[in-house]
C-alpha cells in the first residue's frame, strides 16, 4: 500500500508542475483569493530522541479557510504510523490547528509559514510497559505552494513536532523526555 501511496502522490505532484504554464498565464480575474479548502498530503518524517530514532511515512489532511492571499486558517489530521527500535516503540497522530502566513512571489507561486498547536495521542510501549500521552504542544512549518488551476493548488512543506513522555513511567530506562519531529511533505489543496 505504501507504494501505491507513493506513486499516486508522485504522479499528482507530477501532474501540477506539468500544467504550471497554464496556471501562470491566467489573469487575476480568474482566481478567487479567499473561501474554504481541503488538502491531502503524503510524506516522510525523521524522530529524533534516544529510543525513538526512525524514520517513516506519514499521512494527512487539512480543511481551512484562506481570508485573502496573505493569511489562512487550518485545521489537520495528521497519522505517523509506527515509529522506533527495539524495546521501545511509539504510535503517534493528532490534530492541528494553525495560522499561516503566505507572501504571494507571483499570480501563481508563494511561500507560507505556519504555527500553531498539536493535540496528540502518542501510544508508548517500552520494556513491557504501555502509556499512552495526550497533550497539546507547538509546531512550526515552513513550505511552498503553486497554484496549478483556479481551484487547485500543488505544496510542499517542512514541520517540526514535539511530544512529551514521562520517563518515570517506564522506570527510567528510557533515556529521553520524547521525540521530535522533522517532517517533509507534498500534497494537493482544492479551494472552493
Amino acid at each position: 500500500m505504501n507504494s501505491a501511496i507513493r506513486i499516486t502522490s508522485a504522479a499528482l505532484f507530477t501532474a501540477s508542475l506539468v500544467t504550471a504554464p497554464v496556471a501562470l498565464a491566467q489573469s487575476n480575474a480568474e482566481r478567487d483569493q479567499s473561501g474554504p479548502y481541503v488538502s491531502g498530503s503524503y510524506g516522510g518524517y525523521k524522530s529524533h530522541g534516544g529510543e525513538f530514532e526512525d524514520e517513516n511515512d506519514l499521512l494527512g489532511a487539512a480543511v481551512g479557510y484562506q481570508f485573502n492571499p496573505f493569511f489562512a486558517l487550518e485545521a489537520e489530521y495528521i497519522d505517523f504510523g509506527n515509529f522506533g527500535e527495539d524495546e521501545v516503540e511509539g504510535k503517534l497522530k493528532g490534530f492541528g490547528l494553525s495560522a499561516v502566513g503566505r507572501l504571494p512571489l507571483t499570480d501563481s507561486f508563494g511561500v507560507y509559514g505556519k504555527a500553531g498547536a498539536f493535540a496528540s495521542a502518542f501510544d508508548v510501549d517500552a520494556f513491557n510497559a504501555s502509556e499512552t500521552y495526550d497533550e497539546v504542544s507547538p509546531f512550526v512549518g515552513a513550505g511552498v505552494d503553486f497554484r496549478v488551476t483556479p481551484a487547485l493548488t500543488a505544496f510542499a512543506e517542512y514541520n517540526r513536532y514535539n511530544v512529551d513522555i514521562d520517563k518515570e513511567d517506564f522506570n527510567g530506562q528510557v533515556t529521553n523526555s520524547g521525540p521530535e519531529f522533522d517532517t517533509g511533505r507534498v500534497g494537493l489543496k482544492h479551494q472552493f
